[in-house]
């Protein structure tokens, strides 16, 4: 007869195979149990059932990159969108303002009868004497570029009442390639050949810029320096010479004008303006520009200018300059030279930058278009943060700017904040636009050199950490939130500048002796071990 064993209590057979139950040790079950949990979680792990939800997480990881890439390719088209419609925006101006000058020079004369019944012509400008407006509005290709080309008058759509009714002549004059001497081997036009399939260019310019006055100039507006003692002096005897020895109408601004009547009731034919309504039309009236201060002087002449701009002399009265060639000492020599002519000058090619904010609804709504002769700036502010920039050039995309910012400049900009930021140094007659980042987050982030005719938009992308900042030529800051765009290319005036010798001898001559460009002391002979 077997004995029942109870379930709970554990069974040893002897060596007679007799079944005995064996008393229960204190804590053994607790021991046994936790055993066998751990077993069980062991065996839980390596059952398949973990694998499985691993395969799941890396197939939702990869439905995450899909779905960034696919974000990422729908912003680079938005971008790329909206650089081509703001490229076709500016054609578009370009265009009108091009037609409406045809327009004006197509329509005839409207005829109304007087109080007496007689026919009275009527026209919207000044009839000028001799033929002048004729022979002004002719082009003249075959020899160089008129004035009308190069400087031409955008702004048509103006309030007309601010003109004043007594009418200015302008001087008009003629901008021609020239070269250096007749006997020079280089010739005054490029030729590009396609004879028998290949491309060559032959009879390379040297495109140095000469101007000729057509008629005199009468009209010439002065801009000085501020807080300078020396400078409001030769300012004061500058207009007294103009007047007296060369019968000029002069301008001036409000706060130069107040300094001369203060110091004497002599200066009272000296003129200025009122508003800023009158600067716009400023162009109309000035034949010529001269500046007494540095480089920032001549910013400043070029900013007052959102069209066309004259010629401007620059006198070098500050502490460095790049653009100030002329010497203040010499200033009745160097004037009787400019307004005698022919001159050589410099075009100063500026940018024109669109700011687009991301509630904007398309790229034509857009703030005011601004105008840059040095550069345009991108930087993180005051934010710890990296900036980060989406840069775009036409409809390609060019790379992510990590780093304190992004510096757009001209070829003019190339010596100022760009060239401290590791950009190369230009010609200011190259149209080019310079890529130049401010310490990036990157060893292999080298500075480019892109194309005039290609449009940068510089967009701050919607996960960005922190605001951007935009200051165009170190003024005019503004605020770019994440979704806002920064939109640059060429703009149609340039900034012509009267050289003291050619375009490529002051620019030589400003980097020896304002940046002592590679001066060094010869190494001697004896220095160097002798060959034997």
């Amino acid at each position: 007869m077997s004995m029942k064993q109870s379930p709970m209590s554990p069974s040893k057979h002897t060596s007679n195979g007799n079944a005995s139950v064996l008393p229960l040790e204190n804590g053994f079950n607790d021991s046994l149990s936790m055993l066998n949990s751990e077993k069980a979680v062991e065996e839980l792990i390596q059952q398949p059932l973990l694998h499985g939800i691993d395969d799941h997480l890396i197939e939702f990881a990869e439905a995450l990159r899909t779905v960034a890439k696919a974000l990422r390719q729908a912003a680079e088209g938005k971008a790329s969108a909206q650089a081509e419609a703001s490229e076709w925006k500016r054609k578009y101006e370009l265009e009108k303002s091009r037609n409406l000058q045809l327009e004006k020079r197509a329509i005839p004369s409207e005829k109304h009868l007087d109080e007496n019944g007689r026919v009275v012509h009527l026209t919207n400008k000044p009839v000028l004497s001799d033929g002048a407006a004729e022979k002004s509005d002719r082009c003249c290709g075959e020899h160089g570029i008129c004035s009308h080309q190069v400087l031409r008058d955008g702004e048509h759509d103006h309030d007309a009442s601010v003109v004043p009714n007594k009418m200015i002549r302008k001087a008009s004059f003629k901008l021609s390639w020239c070269c250096k001497g007749e006997k020079s081997d280089q010739k005054k036009h490029d030729i590009v050949s396609f004879e028998k399939g290949n491309i060559t260019t032959a009879e390379r310019s040297s495109k140095q810029i000469s101007l000729k006055w057509e008629s005199p100039p009468q009209t010439v507006l002065i801009l000085t320096k501020p807080n300078s003692t020396a400078v409001r002096m030769l300012c004061s005897e500058l207009v007294r010479w103009l007047k007296e020895q060369k019968s000029l109408n002069i301008f001036v601004e409000p706060r130069v004008h107040t300094e001369l009547l203060t110091e004497s009731s002599y200066y009272q034919f000296v003129q200025t303006w009122e508003n800023d309504k009158e600067i716009l039309f400023l162009h109309t009236k000035v034949d010529l520009v001269v500046t007494l201060g540095g480089d920032g002087t001549v910013l400043w002449a070029a900013s007052m200018f959102k069209g066309p701009v004259p010629p401007v002399v620059p006198f070098s009265l500050g502490s460095l300059g790049f653009m100030t060639p002329f010497y203040s000492e010499h200033y009745k020599e160097c004037l009787d030279s400019v307004l005698r002519g022919p001159i050589s000058i410099t075009l100063r090619h500026r940018l024109q930058c669109h700011v687009i904010r991301a509630s904007a609804k398309s790229d034509l709504d857009s703030e005011e278009p601004i105008l840059v002769l040095n550069e345009v700036t991108i930087d993180r502010g005051i934010s710890s943060f990296l900036t980060n920039l989406e840069c775009y050039c036409d409809n390609s995309f060019v790379t992510c700017v990590q780093g304190d910012g992004l510096i757009l400049s001209t070829t003019s900009g190339s010596t100022a904040y760009s060239l401290a930021a590791g950009g190369s140094m230009v010609h200011p007659q190259v149209p080019a636009i310079l890529f130049t980042p401010i310490c990036p987050h990157s060893l292999s982030f080298r500075p480019l050199i892109l194309p005039e005719h290609v449009t940068v938009r510089v967009q701050v992308p919607f996960n960005s950490r922190g605001h951007a900042w935009a200051s165009f030529d170190g003024k005019d800051r503004k605020k770019l939130a994440p979704g806002d765009a920064l939109v640059c290319s060429m703009a149609t005036w340039p900034v012509p500048t009267a050289c003291q010798a050619d375009s490529t001898g002051d620019f030589l001559r400003s980097i020896h002796e304002g940046l002592h460009w590679n001066l060094r002391k010869t190494q001697q002979a004896f220095d160097s071990p002798r060959e034997t």
